[in-house]
């Protein structure tokens, strides 16, 4: 008979697998593999989602590693911009390509159809092999529509200095065969990969979930499912979840410590939302109807009891959703307090 995992059973198992139990002293590479990537809308979120996981993690090593493509930020699951390993991004691309095309004709109706998107495509790509391009280049030569489509058609990649610590906007744009050399590596190799790094990060996990993350369908994970070796389990409300035979389910009572995350942390998200990480209660409290993009938020025992903002000057203050016991206001401080002196390394 399935075990049935109750929500405090996935609310531990999540927080294990993204290092939010306990800091890790991995390097960033392999911390984004083992959390399925990272999302870099903005791009300090992406420093301060592995702050918060890695023990000692310090600015510049992210932007070394974004400099030496290591680690690679680019369009990628949902179409949305994700900070991933360089071993990650080939599978990661070929495995959501066709799934991101076909989404961009069927949701993004601008009159810019696939014959002009693929012309512009290779027009785009003897000039990337010249030199990166910035996305007011690309509008000037393309228009602002055809360039919210082109990378349906054409792999490019974030160049850094944009999208760092010191340069926020990731707007400069490189060819990704040119930025990172291909692998070989069919269609089925990237889905598969996807779901083991998503089981990885955030299982156990039903395969709706897995494929709103993925941005693929729920017939494309069942195919990619079918053959692998899993542990089955049921939620409290029947649902089946699957996962990977060798990942932790840690103890439910196991303690977890006061951790900050930064907006767009995909905890949070819905594919999630099993874990009850961001309780439903306080769920419009952070995702705004009229503001796409969540905002800071903190953990107490492992549930979002608030939010936190950052200054100009650096100095990071916190709101709580509600009263909290003096020794956790403590922890929630000593916190804020190590995330301020984060924000302020030169």
């Amino acid at each position: 008979m399935e075990r049935t995992l109750t929500w405090r059973d996935l609310n531990r198992a999540l927080l294990a697998r993204q290092s939010l139990i306990s800091r890790v002293r991995d390097d960033p590479a392999t911390v984004l593999e083992r959390m399925a990537g990272l999302q870099a809308q903005y791009a300090p979120s992406m420093y301060i989602g592995l702050w918060t996981r890695i023990e000692g993690f310090e600015r510049e090593s992210l932007t070394r590693l974004l400099e030496s493509r290591e680690v690679v930020q680019a369009t990628l699951l949902r179409a949305t911009i994700h900070l991933v390993s360089r071993a990650d991004f080939w599978p990661f691309v070929v495995g959501v390509r066709d799934a991101r095309r076909d989404w961009y004709h069927r949701v993004i109706r601008n009159n810019v159809g696939p014959e002009e998107l693929a012309e512009a495509a290779k027009g785009l790509e003897a000039l990337l092999r010249e030199r990166p391009l910035r996305r007011t280049e690309i509008d000037q030569r393309y228009g602002a529509a055809v360039r919210g489509g082109v990378g349906m058609y054409l792999d490019m990649v974030r160049v850094p200095p944009s999208g760092t610590w010191a340069r926020r906007r990731a707007d400069l744009f490189g060819l990704a065969k040119d930025w990172v050399a291909p692998t070989a590596v069919t269609v089925a190799e990237g889905r598969e990969l996807l779901v083991r790094r998503y089981l990885g990060g955030f299982g156990p996990a039903h395969r709706s979930e897995i494929a709103d993350w993925a941005g693929l369908s729920v017939a494309d994970i069942t195919k990619v499912l079918a053959p692998m070796e899993l542990r089955r389990f049921r939620d409290e409300r029947g649902r089946e979840l699957v996962d990977l035979p060798d990942q932790p389910l840690p103890d439910p009572g196991t303690p977890a410590p006061v951790r900050f995350l930064p907006t767009y942390d995909a905890t949070l998200l819905a594919h999630a939302r099993r874990s009850l990480i961001l309780p439903e209660e306080h769920r419009t409290k952070v995702f705004h109807v009229r503001m796409p993009q969540s905002i800071g938020t903190f953990l107490v025992d492992g549930q979002v009891a608030g939010t936190w903002t950052v200054s100009k000057s650096g100095v990071v203050s916190w709101e709580p959703f509600a009263k909290l016991p003096a020794a956790v206001r403590r922890q929630v401080d000593a916190e804020a307090g190590a995330l301020t002196a984060f924000h302020s390394t030169s």
